[in-house]
This record gives structure tokens, C-alpha cells and sequence, in this order.
């Protein structure tokens, strides 16, 4: 599975402003992700890709895709690849990306809550919860494990 990150614009197949029925119909078409029985809230859809173990929640405002947050998979052999400016967001290490990403002339606004900021691009990267992820002993920083792209941030 590959998914590109394309801002102002959606993930993948997920187009920001696309009515919750027309996901819906796009997942069930698909079958590469599945919803997740029993997750249902108000204003979102919560899908799973089981092999990688890997989760997309999709938010929307008033019916509209407004929102795609990506979280790492769990899997690490898992033939996945999320892709930003032609990057692998989830392997590489997080200020190996900033650097880059950088250097690409995106503005980026660092902090020590745990997550970064492309504001100009509506997008957020985070260590949400990297401990669940295996990782060799001095195996230097860890990648990202969460990406939101929304229509605002």
C-alpha cells in the first residue's frame, strides 16, 4: 500500500471535500482498509489496513471530508509507504525528515509537545506513542507516527 500526502488536496484516494457516502463507497469498493466495527462517532470513520496494522481516522464537517489522520503501522515489515514530497514520513527519522523537508523549503514549526507543524500546508507530524513501536537498541530518533492533513489547522 502506498499513500501520498498531498496538502490542501487529501490522502491517497481521500479527496478533502468528499461527502461521508462517497468514502464510504470508496472503502467498501476498495476492500484494502476496512471500518472498524463498533468505533462509530459523529463526523468520523475509523478504518484499519489488518496486515500492517495500521490506522486511518477520517473526519468530516457538515457530510465534507475535512480531516485524514494517519498513524503508523505497527507492523514494520509491513509493505507500506506514506509519502510526502517524495518521502517515506513513516521511516524516516523525524528530524532526517524535518531536515529535508526543510531544505524543500517547507516552513516548519518545531515544539516540544511532541508534535510539528507545516502550517502553510494544514499539516501536523507527531510522536504520538512511539513505545508501541519495536525498535532496535541505539537505533537513533524514531520516525513519526502520526500525520494529520486537514482542510485547517
Amino acid at each position: 500500500m502506498e499513500a501520498e500526502i498531498r496538502p490542501h488536496a487529501g490522502v491517497g484516494p481521500f479527496q478533502l471535500g468528499m461527502p461521508a457516502a462517497e468514502v464510504r463507497d470508496m472503502v467498501q469498493r476498495q476492500r484494502l482498509l476496512r471500518a472498524v466495527p463498533g468505533d462509530e462517532r459523529p463526523g468520523r470513520i475509523v478504518l484499519t489496513h489488518d496486515d500492517a496494522r495500521m490506522d486511518v481516522v477520517l473526519g468530516f464537517t457538515k457530510g465534507a471530508l475535512s480531516g485524514v489522520e494517519l498513524f503508523r503501522f505497527q507492523n514494520e515489515d509491513a509493505d507500506v509507504r506514506v509519502l510526502f514530497d517524495g518521502l517515506d514520513v513513516f521511516r524516516t527519522p523525524s528530524g532526517d525528515l524535518l531536515e529535508q523537508l526543510a531544505e524543500r523549503g517547507h516552513a516548519v514549526e518545531e515544539n516540544d509537545l511532541g508534535f510539528d507543524a507545516l502550517p502553510e500546508l494544514n499539516m501536523i507530524l507527531a510522536h504520538r506513542g512511539s513505545h508501541e513501536h519495536p525498535v532496535d537498541a541505539g537505533a537513533g530518533p524514531l520516525p513519526y507516527d502520526y500525520v494529520l492533513l486537514a482542510d485547517w489547522i
